[in-house]
């Protein structure tokens, strides 16, 4: 059996990192490691080829050599998706599809042509595609009623990878999130029971990736890496050993929820381990709206002491904001900005709200006829609210824009990175010194002349550069690597701003009545409810 595995086009966001990756000459930030890990559960006797269409585009060849064509997507890939499922019906090919996306609304991607379904998670349902390709059968649906032992899933294929286009790896732990938040469809698709691999089984991947000869970056992408905290500070005490004994060949970066502050142990192995980076689920600083979401863990203490002890741990700290939250009062896209300045935050991932798919929020919004029709919730950056908010949509989208573009002002993000590596930890540890690469001695100098001679930025630039030598520096390429990013976000706020004054000028046109007064007593109810 001849597989092609083909993972769909990611449009601009806030985590394409175009401009970045093109100063380094590297194609995309993390490979697919769904389908990488799709390819190493089903029989190792078939043969495979991976095609990421953000480096390229399948061949003529490629498609004519599969008997069987295997795509995997998030809900941002939906529109490429959807187009290869038609490419490939087109060539006559059987199309099997996974993945969150179709998980979530299996009936779009059968709309357009997909012969099986392998939905929820593969460990026990790619054995029932198996045996169903064995038999002869040419369409199913195959669904879980469980989660699996995760202890079970074998070494993803790393080398079916185009490694050299990848800017990092990526890993996972863990699957599953212990909290509740309304928005949320990681609990919804992967449930709140945290579930772990052995640390023995994570270091083994970390060999392989050694083996191969990959020296970067690795992202451990379990969604809270810090859901099952026993289990994870097993690993933490042997990745230490395993990282020492390597000469500390990778850097991680991860995604924990805010109570990593609390828990001093943790922090201390994870900077011992090589962890440089952590992004941080904030949402907003307004009490009322994380009560709201039932966002409960992160009402617990003061959320600037929180990012700011992780910072002063060796952590930089990345944030996810939203904007929309029912009930929320004007003046939240301020009040955000004002937060991540006050935090010392560089990088903030700030989106409007959406219900997505079968989570808690879209089953509410439903039953209280707010979901906008034919919007899928998108969570992009750059799309419009998928449903009516509890004060007027324009208002909020163009309070959402005027916070982004001052987040990403140039001189503000340097200010706040500045201030962030100012007060950041050090690890213990030191790797082996060695020869930059041409390529990153190239990016830097490319930064250099861009912000530090070309642009307003200059003075800025100077002077933050040559405090951090004078007062901290040990985090010199760090911070010179999250100064770098400034050439993505420079570019993207106008992308953000072009496309949601665009959409809402679409919706305004449509003349919609102003709803907001229709669902006030039902958002008061649901606060009131909430409080009590």
């Amino acid at each position: 059996m001849r597989i092609l595995l083909v993972y769909p086009i990611f449009p601009k966001t806030f985590w394409s990192y175009e401009k970045i990756l093109e100063l380094v000459d590297r194609k995309v930030l993390l490979p697919p490691l769904g389908l990488v890990t799709v390819a190493a559960i089903l029989p190792q006797e078939w043969e495979f080829k991976l095609v990421d269409r953000n480096i390229r585009p399948a061949t003529e060849a490629e498609w004519a050599w599969a008997d069987v064509v295997i795509l995997s997507a998030m809900i941002v890939q939906k529109q490429d998706l959807l187009d290869q499922i038609q490419e490939a019906k087109k060539r006559g090919k059987l199309v099997a599809v996974g993945g969150p996306y179709p998980t979530s609304v299996p009936h779009e991607v059968q709309n357009v042509g997909a012969d099986f379904l392998i939905l929820d998670e593969g460990e026990i349902t790619l054995p029932m595609f198996i045996e169903a390709i064995q038999r002869g059968e040419t369409s199913g649906t195959f669904r879980a009623t469980e989660k699996p032992d995760v202890t079970s899933t074998p070494i993803p294929r790393f080398d079916l990878l185009e490694l050299n286009a990848y800017d990092m790896m990526s890993v996972q732990f863990s699957r599953g999130c212990p909290f509740q938040c309304e928005f949320c469809d990681i609990i919804v698709l992967y449930g709140r029971k945290p579930r772990t691999k052995t640390p023995a089984q994570l270091l083994a991947e970390l060999d392989y990736l050694y083996e191969l000869g990959w020296r970067r970056g690795v992202f451990m992408v379990d969604d809270n890496f810090i859901g099952n905290k026993r289990n994870v500070k097993l690993l933490l005490k042997e990745l230490k050993v395993w990282m020492a004994e390597h000469q500390y060949p990778f850097r991680f970066d991860t995604e924990a929820s805010v109570d990593l502050a609390q828990d001093a142990e943790m922090l201390e192995l994870m900077v011992e381990c090589g962890f440089s980076a952590v992004f941080l689920g904030i949402e907003t600083p307004d009490e009322d709206s994380l009560q709201m979401t039932k966002k409960f863990q992160n009402t617990r203490s003061s959320l600037t002491e929180a990012v700011q002890t992780i910072t002063k741990a060796g952590l930089r700290p990345m944030a996810g904001f939203i904007i929309g939250f029912d009930g929320e009062k004007a003046g939240a896209g301020d009040r955000i900005v004002r937060f991540a300045e006050q935090a010392a935050i560089p990088s903030t991932t700030f989106a409007m709200l959406q219900a997505l798919p079968n989570t808690a929020l879209w089953h509410r919004l439903k039953k209280e006829g707010r979901l906008r029709e034919n919007q899928d919730g998108n969570i992009n950056q750059t799309t419009l609210m998928n449903f009516l908010p509890t004060r007027p949509l324009e208002e909020l989208a163009r309070e959402y824009v005027e916070a982004f573009c001052t987040l990403y002002d140039p001189v503000h993000y340097l200010d706040r990175t500045y201030r962030c590596f100012l007060m950041m930890g050090l690890p213990s540890w030191k790797a082996p010194a060695k020869m930059p690469e041409w390529v990153v001695v190239k990016a830097l100098l490319i930064v250099i002349w861009r912000q530090g001679i070309k642009r307003e930025t200059r003075w800025k630039f100077w002077h933050h550069l040559f405090s951090i030598f004078k007062r901290n520096p040990g985090v010199i390429e760090h911070y010179i690597s999250a100064c770098a990013h400034n050439e993505h976000f420079l570019e993207y706020r106008q992308i953000v701003r072009d496309q949601i004054e665009n959409q809402l000028a679409e919706y305004l046109a449509q003349g919609a009545e102003n709803p907001y007064v229709l669902v006030k007593e039902k958002v008061e109810e649901k606060a009131e409810a909430v409080v009590s």
